[in-house]
């Protein structure tokens, strides 16, 4: 029986405080919420409590939820503002389909799909499709990234899609004093032409020089607005060129950025969701982990729901 089911059958008052529980990974970062059905009301004591835990945690999962429609929204809300994710206007502008329709969603949600115009699963679709995700932070080539994002399983394969997070609050305490002082005060040029899988987005032109990979300045280390702490903000990569550390030649940028992502992905810093069902929901903080996906199996269907909580300026540390 789900969590939503169970809440129908009683009179009770739901979602109360004293009803959660939080439940660690035990990794690196990430904990389970239960107690919580997110169809029903939340009390604001309840919603503290959930932000507190975000803090404390940087990724948060709920399992069973039977959110209809968008009403995934009203559970990202919580947390921030929902806003447009950057890599729907992309799709929208490329004229991405599922099922012979463009987007057809919310403004503020985006679609994680394998399908193709027909409904049909695919690896390539012109989007992230089946590929493999690399490790990267959501939307860092736009001036102000989202806060966090959220997604909703509708269609979950039997294989592939297993999601992994990175702490980049730990990733930064551990450096190595050289390379604190190597990125001390300095920025990044992140890369807007390719998405998360790769691939060269709808109306962009691949760039060929530095000068020509457009995007935002943000710093190599930025300080939460909540917690206050330090964390590597390195964003995304692709084959060069792409993110360059600005004020360095080429070769000395590229030295650099090898030894940090070298350093920020490695597995003691992680935890994997690698068990989706529908209606599991996961939300993350992009401002402190840093996420990857592995391959999706091209003959099942995987099809989740995406927003993203607006963000503020990112705060050099």
């Amino acid at each position: 029986m789900t969590t939503a089911q169970v809440s129908q059958t009683s009179n009770q008052p739901v979602n109360q405080p004293q009803d959660i529980q939080i439940i660690p990974t035990g990794a690196a970062l990430g904990a389970e919420i239960r107690g919580l059905d997110l169809s029903q009301p939340v009390p604001e004591a309840s919603k503290v409590l959930l932000r507190q835990a975000w803090a404390d945690h940087l990724v948060l999962l709920w399992r069973g939820q039977q959110l209809p429609d968008l009403s995934f929204l009203e559970a990202a809300g919580i947390f921030g503002k929902t806003k447009e994710p950057a890599a729907r206007k992309y799709q929208v502008e490329g004229g991405y389909k599922v099922g012979g329709k463009v987007v057809p969603l919310h403004p503020h949600v985006s679609l994680i799909s394998n399908l193709d115009e027909e409904g049909h699963p695919v690896m390539n679709n012109g989007d992230l499709g089946s590929y493999e995700v690399v490790w990267h932070s959501d939307n860092s080539y736009v001036e102000q990234p989202p806060a966090g994002s959220m997604l909703y399983a509708r269609i979950i394969p039997t294989r592939g899609g297993e999601t992994f997070f990175s702490n980049q609050y730990q990733a930064y305490d551990e450096l190595s004093g050289d390379l604190k002082q190597a990125i001390a005060g300095r920025h990044q040029v992140h890369d807007a032409s390719r998405n998360s899988a790769g691939i060269l987005r709808p109306t962009v032109k691949l760039p060929t020089t530095p000068e020509e990979v457009l995007g935002p300045q943000h710093p190599l280390v930025r300080v939460h607005p909540v917690t206050g702490k330090k964390a590597l903000y390195l964003g995304r990569r692709r084959d060069w060129p792409s993110n360059y550390i600005v004020g360095l030649s080429n070769s000395d940028s590229e030295q650099l950025l090898d030894a940090l992502w070298a350093h920020a992905t490695q597995p003691k810093y992680a935890w994997g969701h690698r068990d989706w069902r529908v209606g599991d929901l996961v939300l993350w903080d992009n401002r402190c982990a840093m996420h990857y996906r592995s391959e999706v199996d091209s003959t099942q269907v995987r099809l989740l729901y995406r927003t993203v909580i607006t963000g503020e300026a990112v705060i050099a540390g």
